[in-house]
């Protein structure tokens, strides 16, 4: 019987079976879901609240470099949010759309101000502060929630990445790494039957994938021995900051990185001879596909 939820506990108190670790993203690695969540949940959403119908095509824009084809993929949706909207502002010729842009002082002190970035801190602040666009800000992200909770069609996973956990779990332990809330991931996860492949769920709730990293793994297993998967730049920062070797799954070309990660990497992982020149060419390849500029200011 699967847990309900979990705790930062259940991750602390884990116990190892094997003596080596594997992270894993979920949104837009493991499932095809980052272009769909993306262009049929956040961006409708987005436009409604602060009614950028007029300007939708400049903000559509933006929001798909934000979180699809640039450096700041898979970042959470408040920094990634306020991205988009310095972005927007910036777009050319968007001063002569007569359109009324997003404000940004509250957003912006909210993302710089050190609280876990998510609902429940969200909430607290935008309680005390009695900030109206805070307020927007939550009704927002709590909608965003609902919608993909009721309305999100499924999303099977990579073919090559389903192999791949069939591979990973009897071998390694292994947790799902994640800044999607929890209810979204544990849903996603039994929908497509591929739950038992993992020990662990870490949603936003249990904190940054850093911290879940940590949590699950500090003290259990040997330098080289704990691997994260993911296909952003703030998966290979939670693989460095927490002493994780990573493996990149490269934006467009999901399913080739998932066979050659079954038929290659993994066993190198296993072998104990994924670090040095291998790891440091993956890394190079998937950075130098992210970009930090987006075509209409190059």
């Amino acid at each position: 019987m699967f847990k309900q939820s979990y705790s930062p506990d259940d991750l602390k108190t884990f116990v190892k079976r094997c003596d080596t670790f594997v992270g894993i993203d979920s949104d837009g690695c493991v499932f095809d879901t980052m272009s769909v969540k993306q262009r049929e949940h956040f961006h409708p959403l987005i436009i409604r609240f602060w009614r950028l119908e007029r300007c939708e095509h400049e903000f559509r824009a933006c929001a798909e470099f934000v979180n699809m084809y640039s450096k700041t993929r898979g970042s959470n949706r408040f920094p990634a949010l306020l991205r988009t909207f310095e972005l927007l502002h910036a777009y050319p010729g968007i001063s002569e759309r007569n359109v009324t842009l997003p404000p940004l002082d509250a957003i912006r002190a909210y993302v710089g101000s050190g609280l876990p970035l998510g609902n429940p801190s969200l909430q607290a602040e935008a309680e005390r502060s009695r900030d109206p666009e805070l307020a927007r800000l939550l009704a927002w992200s709590l909608a965003i929630n609902d919608d993909i909770r009721l309305h999100m069609r499924p999303v099977p996973p990579f073919t090559w990445a389903r192999q791949a956990l069939d591979r990973i779990g009897p071998q390694s332990d292994s947790m799902v790494v994640s800044q999607t809330p929890e209810e979204a991931l544990i849903k996603e996860w039994d929908l497509h039957g591929i739950r038992a492949c993992v020990d662990l769920i870490a949603g936003q709730e249990l904190g940054t994938k850093t911290e879940q990293l940590l949590a699950a793994t500090r003290g259990q297993y040997a330098p080289g021995k704990v691997l994260m998967i993911g296909d952003a730049l703030g998966d290979l920062a939670a693989a460095a900051d927490s002493g994780a070797l990573f493996y990149p799954i490269l934006p467009g070309r999901e399913e080739a990185s998932w066979e050659r990660f079954v038929t290659e990497a993994y066993d190198k992982f296993l072998a104990g001879s994924f670090g040095g020149a291998y790891a440091a060419a993956l890394a190079e390849e998937f950075v130098s596909g992210l970009p930090d500029t987006p075509p209409w200011h190059a």
